[in-house]
Protein backbone atom coordinates (compact mmCIF):
# COMPACT_ATOMS: atom_id res chain seq x y z
CA UNK A 1 0.00 0.00 0.00
CA UNK A 2 1.44 3.35 -1.05
CA UNK A 3 2.01 5.79 2.21
CA UNK A 4 1.03 9.43 3.22
CA UNK A 5 4.54 10.83 2.91
CA UNK A 6 3.69 13.93 5.43
CA UNK A 7 1.71 17.40 5.39
CA UNK A 8 1.16 19.25 1.78
CA UNK A 9 -0.64 21.97 2.96
CA UNK A 10 -3.01 23.76 5.08
CA UNK A 11 -5.78 26.41 4.45
CA UNK A 12 -7.85 28.77 6.34
CA UNK A 13 -9.74 31.79 6.24
CA UNK A 14 -9.17 35.44 6.24
CA UNK A 15 -11.02 38.58 6.27
CA UNK A 16 -8.72 41.13 5.49
CA UNK A 17 -5.42 39.01 2.80
CA UNK A 18 -3.70 42.93 3.85
CA UNK A 19 -3.47 42.02 7.62
CA UNK A 20 -2.62 38.52 6.56
CA UNK A 21 -0.13 39.72 4.33
CA UNK A 22 2.02 41.71 7.04
CA UNK A 23 1.39 38.93 10.06
CA UNK A 24 2.47 36.05 8.22
CA UNK A 25 5.66 37.54 6.27
CA UNK A 26 6.79 40.67 8.67
CA UNK A 27 6.04 38.88 11.95
CA UNK A 28 6.53 35.01 11.35
CA UNK A 29 8.90 35.67 9.16
CA UNK A 30 7.74 33.25 6.27
CA UNK A 31 7.95 33.87 2.47
CA UNK A 32 4.78 34.36 0.26
CA UNK A 33 5.18 31.93 -2.27
CA UNK A 34 2.44 32.60 -4.33
CA UNK A 35 -0.31 35.40 -4.84
CA UNK A 36 -3.06 34.27 -6.94
CA UNK A 37 -6.95 33.60 -6.49
CA UNK A 38 -9.16 30.97 -5.37
CA UNK A 39 -9.58 28.62 -8.76
CA UNK A 40 -13.60 28.05 -7.71
CA UNK A 41 -13.86 31.73 -6.75
CA UNK A 42 -11.38 34.31 -8.44
CA UNK A 43 -12.91 37.63 -7.00
CA UNK A 44 -11.06 36.71 -4.20
CA UNK A 45 -6.99 35.84 -3.12
CA UNK A 46 -5.83 32.90 -2.44
CA UNK A 47 -1.95 33.43 -1.08
CA UNK A 48 0.20 30.76 0.01
CA UNK A 49 3.39 31.21 2.45
CA UNK A 50 6.35 28.98 3.20
CA UNK A 51 10.44 28.41 2.82
CA UNK A 52 12.17 29.75 -0.14
CA UNK A 53 9.95 27.60 -2.73
CA UNK A 54 6.56 26.64 -1.04
CA UNK A 55 7.82 22.75 -0.62
CA UNK A 56 4.90 20.55 0.04
CA UNK A 57 5.08 20.68 4.17
CA UNK A 58 5.35 23.88 4.65
CA UNK A 59 2.61 25.94 2.93
CA UNK A 60 -0.36 27.90 4.81
CA UNK A 61 -2.60 28.96 2.39
CA UNK A 62 -5.57 31.36 2.83
CA UNK A 63 -8.24 32.35 1.07
CA UNK A 64 -9.56 35.88 1.60
CA UNK A 65 -13.64 36.70 2.36
CA UNK A 66 -14.28 40.02 3.12
CA UNK A 67 -17.75 38.94 4.17
CA UNK A 68 -16.44 36.24 6.79
CA UNK A 69 -17.75 36.47 10.01
CA UNK A 70 -16.19 35.75 13.50
CA UNK A 71 -15.47 31.74 14.17
CA UNK A 72 -17.81 30.07 16.91
CA UNK A 73 -15.40 27.75 18.16
CA UNK A 74 -16.58 23.82 18.32
CA UNK A 75 -16.04 20.23 17.81
CA UNK A 76 -15.41 18.78 14.13
CA UNK A 77 -13.00 21.20 13.27
CA UNK A 78 -9.01 21.35 12.20
CA UNK A 79 -8.52 23.53 15.42
CA UNK A 80 -4.67 24.26 15.80
CA UNK A 81 -1.97 24.25 13.27
CA UNK A 82 1.74 23.18 14.87
CA UNK A 83 4.83 24.38 13.00
CA UNK A 84 8.47 23.33 13.71
CA UNK A 85 10.94 25.52 14.97
CA UNK A 86 15.00 24.23 15.42
CA UNK A 87 15.39 24.55 19.34
CA UNK A 88 14.32 25.14 22.81
CA UNK A 89 16.69 28.19 22.29
CA UNK A 90 13.87 29.33 19.09
CA UNK A 91 10.58 28.96 21.90
CA UNK A 92 12.35 31.72 23.88
CA UNK A 93 13.59 33.80 20.69
CA UNK A 94 9.90 33.53 19.98
CA UNK A 95 8.33 34.09 23.02
CA UNK A 96 10.22 37.54 23.17
CA UNK A 97 9.04 38.51 19.89
CA UNK A 98 5.60 37.77 20.50
CA UNK A 99 6.05 40.12 23.86
CA UNK A 100 7.44 42.92 21.44
CA UNK A 101 4.83 42.78 18.76
CA UNK A 102 1.66 42.29 21.00
CA UNK A 103 0.98 38.97 19.33
CA UNK A 104 -1.36 36.57 21.87
CA UNK A 105 0.50 33.79 23.10
CA UNK A 106 0.63 31.91 26.00
CA UNK A 107 3.50 30.33 28.47
CA UNK A 108 6.10 27.46 27.77
CA UNK A 109 4.49 24.50 27.87
CA UNK A 110 4.46 20.77 26.41
CA UNK A 111 2.09 20.08 23.18
CA UNK A 112 2.20 16.61 21.20
CA UNK A 113 5.02 15.43 23.46
CA UNK A 114 7.27 18.54 22.67
CA UNK A 115 8.07 21.32 24.37
CA UNK A 116 5.69 24.23 22.90
CA UNK A 117 4.61 27.88 22.67
CA UNK A 118 0.90 28.79 22.01
CA UNK A 119 0.31 31.50 19.92
CA UNK A 120 -2.54 33.32 17.58
CA UNK A 121 -2.72 35.03 14.85
CA UNK A 122 -4.35 38.41 14.19
CA UNK A 123 -7.96 37.14 13.47
CA UNK A 124 -7.77 34.72 16.25
CA UNK A 125 -6.55 31.54 14.03
CA UNK A 126 -4.96 28.46 17.12
CA UNK A 127 -1.02 27.88 16.21
CA UNK A 128 1.48 26.56 18.14
CA UNK A 129 5.66 26.01 18.17
CA UNK A 130 6.78 23.30 18.50
CA UNK A 131 10.46 22.36 19.38
CA UNK A 132 11.94 20.09 16.60
CA UNK A 133 15.01 19.54 18.89
CA UNK A 134 17.32 18.53 15.76
CA UNK A 135 15.32 15.98 14.70
CA UNK A 136 14.81 15.37 10.78
CA UNK A 137 12.81 16.94 8.05
CA UNK A 138 12.15 16.81 4.80
CA UNK A 139 15.58 17.02 2.74
CA UNK A 140 13.96 19.48 0.05
CA UNK A 141 12.70 21.90 2.65
CA UNK A 142 14.24 25.27 2.00
CA UNK A 143 15.33 28.39 4.65
CA UNK A 144 14.29 31.48 3.12
CA UNK A 145 17.73 33.69 3.30
CA UNK A 146 15.44 37.15 3.20
CA UNK A 147 13.02 36.08 6.28
CA UNK A 148 13.28 39.07 8.62
CA UNK A 149 13.55 36.15 11.47
CA UNK A 150 17.17 35.27 12.59
CA UNK A 151 18.08 32.34 10.29
CA UNK A 152 19.30 29.88 13.56
CA UNK A 153 15.71 30.50 14.64
CA UNK A 154 13.16 30.05 11.37
CA UNK A 155 9.87 27.92 11.35
CA UNK A 156 10.95 24.71 9.27
CA UNK A 157 7.61 23.81 8.78
CA UNK A 158 3.91 22.30 9.62
CA UNK A 159 4.04 20.14 12.86
CA UNK A 160 1.20 18.19 14.54
CA UNK A 161 -2.26 19.36 12.82
CA UNK A 162 -4.82 19.10 16.00
CA UNK A 163 -8.55 17.65 15.17
CA UNK A 164 -11.19 18.22 17.16
CA UNK A 165 -13.95 15.59 16.70
CA UNK A 166 -16.79 14.04 18.29
CA UNK A 167 -15.36 10.80 17.78
CA UNK A 168 -11.68 9.92 18.18
CA UNK A 169 -11.85 6.02 17.26
CA UNK A 170 -13.91 6.80 13.52
CA UNK A 171 -10.91 9.38 12.63
CA UNK A 172 -8.67 7.12 14.17
CA UNK A 173 -9.70 3.85 11.88
CA UNK A 174 -9.29 6.30 8.97
CA UNK A 175 -6.35 7.44 9.52
CA UNK A 176 -4.85 3.78 10.38
CA UNK A 177 -6.94 1.71 7.76
CA UNK A 178 -6.83 3.73 5.18
CA UNK A 179 -3.96 6.03 4.76
CA UNK A 180 -1.37 3.74 7.30
CA UNK A 181 -0.74 6.24 9.83
CA UNK A 182 0.97 5.04 12.95
CA UNK A 183 -0.05 5.49 16.21
CA UNK A 184 2.64 7.45 18.20
CA UNK A 185 0.56 7.74 22.14
CA UNK A 186 -2.76 7.71 23.14
CA UNK A 187 -5.00 8.82 26.16
CA UNK A 188 -8.83 8.66 27.01
CA UNK A 189 -9.43 11.83 25.15
CA UNK A 190 -6.50 12.13 22.57
CA UNK A 191 -4.04 10.47 20.00
CA UNK A 192 -1.08 11.12 18.29
CA UNK A 193 -0.79 9.77 15.11
CA UNK A 194 2.36 10.02 12.60
CA UNK A 195 2.20 9.70 8.89
CA UNK A 196 6.00 8.76 8.93
CA UNK A 197 6.96 6.67 12.36
CA UNK A 198 9.16 8.91 14.56
CA UNK A 199 8.64 12.26 12.74
CA UNK A 200 7.25 15.22 13.25
CA UNK A 201 6.06 16.65 10.50
CA UNK A 202 3.57 14.62 9.84
CA UNK A 203 1.52 14.45 12.58
CA UNK A 204 -2.53 14.69 13.23
CA UNK A 205 -3.33 15.30 16.91
CA UNK A 206 -6.86 13.66 17.44
CA UNK A 207 -8.73 15.51 20.18
CA UNK A 208 -12.38 13.88 20.96
CA UNK A 209 -14.82 16.89 22.49
CA UNK A 210 -18.45 16.77 22.61
CA UNK A 211 -21.02 19.65 21.67
CA UNK A 212 -21.85 21.96 18.69
CA UNK A 213 -19.76 21.90 15.76
CA UNK A 214 -17.15 24.84 15.15
CA UNK A 215 -18.99 27.60 13.23
CA UNK A 216 -16.57 28.42 10.69
CA UNK A 217 -15.27 32.50 10.05
CA UNK A 218 -12.46 34.58 10.06
CA UNK A 219 -9.00 32.84 11.67
CA UNK A 220 -11.12 29.13 11.13
CA UNK A 221 -9.33 26.31 9.04
CA UNK A 222 -10.80 25.16 6.37
CA UNK A 223 -8.81 22.27 5.20
CA UNK A 224 -5.91 20.15 5.51
CA UNK A 225 -3.87 18.62 2.13
CA UNK A 226 -1.58 15.66 2.78
CA UNK A 227 1.18 15.07 0.29
CA UNK A 228 1.58 12.03 -2.74
CA UNK A 229 3.71 11.74 -5.17
CA UNK A 230 2.19 11.82 -8.49
CA UNK A 231 -1.38 12.20 -10.39
CA UNK A 232 -0.67 8.27 -10.61
CA UNK A 233 -0.58 7.99 -7.34
CA UNK A 234 -3.46 10.24 -6.66
CA UNK A 235 -5.63 8.15 -8.44
CA UNK A 236 -4.97 5.17 -6.61
CA UNK A 237 -5.73 6.76 -3.65
CA UNK A 238 -9.16 7.69 -5.38
CA UNK A 239 -10.09 4.20 -6.28
CA UNK A 240 -9.02 3.05 -2.34
CA UNK A 241 -10.64 5.82 -0.24
CA UNK A 242 -13.97 5.07 -2.53
CA UNK A 243 -13.18 1.20 -1.77
CA UNK A 244 -13.27 2.30 2.18
CA UNK A 245 -17.09 3.80 1.62
CA UNK A 246 -15.74 7.72 1.13
CA UNK A 247 -17.49 9.51 -1.26
CA UNK A 248 -14.36 11.74 -3.62
CA UNK A 249 -16.27 15.04 -4.01
CA UNK A 250 -14.05 15.74 -6.94
CA UNK A 251 -10.52 15.55 -8.54
CA UNK A 252 -8.99 18.42 -10.26
CA UNK A 253 -5.87 20.08 -11.69
CA UNK A 254 -4.57 22.91 -9.72
CA UNK A 255 -1.41 23.24 -11.54
CA UNK A 256 0.90 24.03 -8.91
CA UNK A 257 -0.55 19.80 -7.85
CA UNK A 258 -3.36 17.82 -8.46
CA UNK A 259 -5.76 17.43 -5.86
CA UNK A 260 -9.06 15.13 -4.34
CA UNK A 261 -11.26 15.71 -1.80
CA UNK A 262 -13.13 14.11 0.95
CA UNK A 263 -15.05 14.40 4.03
CA UNK A 264 -14.48 11.71 6.73
CA UNK A 265 -16.87 10.94 9.26
CA UNK A 266 -16.95 13.50 11.70
CA UNK A 267 -16.62 16.14 8.62
CA UNK A 268 -13.04 17.30 8.43
CA UNK A 269 -12.05 17.79 5.10
CA UNK A 270 -9.40 16.08 3.53
CA UNK A 271 -7.89 17.08 0.44
CA UNK A 272 -4.91 15.01 -0.69
CA UNK A 273 -2.57 16.94 -3.11
CA UNK A 274 0.48 16.16 -5.16
CA UNK A 275 4.14 16.84 -4.41
CA UNK A 276 4.76 18.98 -7.78
CA UNK A 277 4.88 20.60 -9.97
CA UNK A 278 4.78 23.38 -7.58
CA UNK A 279 5.38 27.13 -7.79
CA UNK A 280 7.95 27.92 -9.86
CA UNK A 281 5.83 26.68 -12.85
CA UNK A 282 5.13 29.74 -13.64
CA UNK A 283 7.58 31.71 -11.71
CA UNK A 284 10.97 31.93 -11.19
CA UNK A 285 12.57 31.68 -7.01
CA UNK A 286 13.47 34.79 -7.27
CA UNK A 287 10.18 36.33 -8.23
CA UNK A 288 7.90 33.87 -6.12
CA UNK A 289 5.07 35.75 -5.01
CA UNK A 290 5.70 38.94 -5.95
CA UNK A 291 2.68 39.26 -8.54
CA UNK A 292 -0.68 38.25 -9.07
CA UNK A 293 -0.05 34.47 -10.67
CA UNK A 294 -2.89 33.08 -12.45
CA UNK A 295 -3.58 29.54 -13.98
CA UNK A 296 -3.48 29.77 -17.29
CA UNK A 297 -7.43 29.01 -17.41
CA UNK A 298 -8.12 32.11 -15.42
CA UNK A 299 -5.28 34.35 -17.41
CA UNK A 300 -7.64 35.88 -20.23
CA UNK A 301 -9.99 37.05 -17.54
CA UNK A 302 -7.02 38.76 -16.05
CA UNK A 303 -8.15 42.40 -16.29
CA UNK A 304 -11.34 41.37 -15.04
CA UNK A 305 -9.98 40.11 -12.08
CA UNK A 306 -7.48 42.54 -10.66
CA UNK A 307 -10.23 45.36 -11.26
CA UNK A 308 -12.06 42.86 -8.03
CA UNK A 309 -9.23 42.45 -5.91
CA UNK A 310 -7.85 45.00 -3.32
CA UNK A 311 -3.97 45.87 -2.95
CA UNK A 312 -2.60 43.63 -0.28
CA UNK A 313 0.89 45.24 0.25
Amino acid sequence: MNKIAGHHHISMITKKGHQNNQFYQKVLGLRRVKKTVNQDDPTMYHLFYGDLTGSAGTELSFFEIPMAGRTTRGTNAITRIGLLVPSYDSLLYWKKRFEILDVTHGELTMYAGREALHFEDCEGLRLVLLNNNGEEVPAYWQSWDDSIVLEEHHILGMGAVEMTVQSLDSLAITLENLFGYELASRTENEALYQSVKGQAFGEILIVEQEGPNEKPGKGSVHHVAIRVKDGEELRAWKQRIQDFGFKVMKITDRYYFESLYFREENGILFELATEGPGFTVDSSIESLGKELDLPPFLEGKRAEIEAKLEPIE
